[in-house]
């Protein structure tokens, strides 16, 4: 399940300013925090101590020491590296610090998963007719590299190549016997969304991955796969990264592989008949 340290990831953007300012803290130094009093880490995010307790409160917790137990038990969580905070002078210094927010990215990606959920997920995958991979804008590129992957190992998939209104037109003409597979880090799309309502229409089953749990677009899917970010791109304002959601694809990837080794004679195949386009 995940733990405090995704949670506030994932609510980030959501939040308001104040508590922003506090999940901030706890996120650039969550070991710190346990030992911290209620007023400590209120005069460290520049917030009163209600502001602190309210934040409590705004992510379901008890309170304060509620929060305390959480980040105690969390282990060996790393703290996002914004981009602004890479030196530019020493390049070494700075892929160590990609590297560990990406690994820390894709473990808690991978760890979070519900292995009953990922199941029926995969159940679904195998058995559909078609699997429509949706996906806008900077998050398109991931369900292009998902279609190529199931293609090949034998699940017929397709996508509208970026376009929403093309992707709705799609799905008008598919049915139950179909799934819609949707990714999106924020959750928010309007287009997915409006995708969603057409493909229930149509008796699709819907997954969908996307950052947050209680994103619109993971509430109305039959399935959701959360996603883990750690990058942070201009300070606490604005996280995204399309590592975690092509981890997620490449798990479920070789998950499928695993479970057929069939799917190993279709790559060969395929990779046998484009031969002669490598040099």
């Amino acid at each position: 399940m995940a733990g405090i340290i995704d949670d506030l990831y994932s609510k980030l953007p959501t939040l308001s300013a104040s508590d922003q300012k506090i999940a901030q803290v706890i996120l650039n130094e969550p070991a710190a925090v346990v030992n911290y009093s209620i007023s400590q880490l209120a005069k460290k995010a520049q917030v009163s101590d209600a502001s602190v307790t309210r934040f409590c409160h705004n992510l379901g917790l008890i309170g304060f020491h509620d929060l305390k137990i959480k980040l105690a038990q969390t282990s060996n969580e790393e703290k996002s590296v914004s981009l602004q905070e890479i030196g530019q002078d020493n390049l070494s210094s700075a892929l160590k610090k990609i590297a560990a927010n990406k690994i820390s990215e894709v473990k808690a990606t991978l760890e979070n998963v519900s292995n009953e959920e990922l199941k029926q997920v995969l159940k679904l995958l195998k058995n559909s007719r078609v699997v429509q991979v949706s996906a806008e804008g900077d998050t398109y590129p991931v369900a292009s590299d998902a279609v190529f992957k199931f293609n090949q190992i034998g699940i017929f998939a397709m996508d509208s190549g970026g376009s929403v209104e093309t992707a709705i037109a799609q799905t008008m003409n598919l049915g139950k016997q179909d799934c819609l597979l949707l990714i999106s880090n924020s959750g928010e799309a309007a287009g997915l969304l409006k995708q969603i309502k057409q493909a229930k229409k149509n008796g699709m089953k819907i997954i969908s991955i996307t950052n947050r749990d209680d994103s619109p677009i993971a509430l109305k899917s039959d399935f959701h796969l959360r996603t883990a970010v750690r990058q942070s791109v201009l300070q606490s304002q604005y996280y995204f990264s399309r590592v975690a959601a092509f981890t997620m694809i490449e798990a479920l990837f070789l998950l499928l592989i695993a479970q057929d080794n069939k799917t190993i004679d279709n790559i060969k195949e395929h990779e046998r008949i484009i031969s002669n386009q490598k040099i």
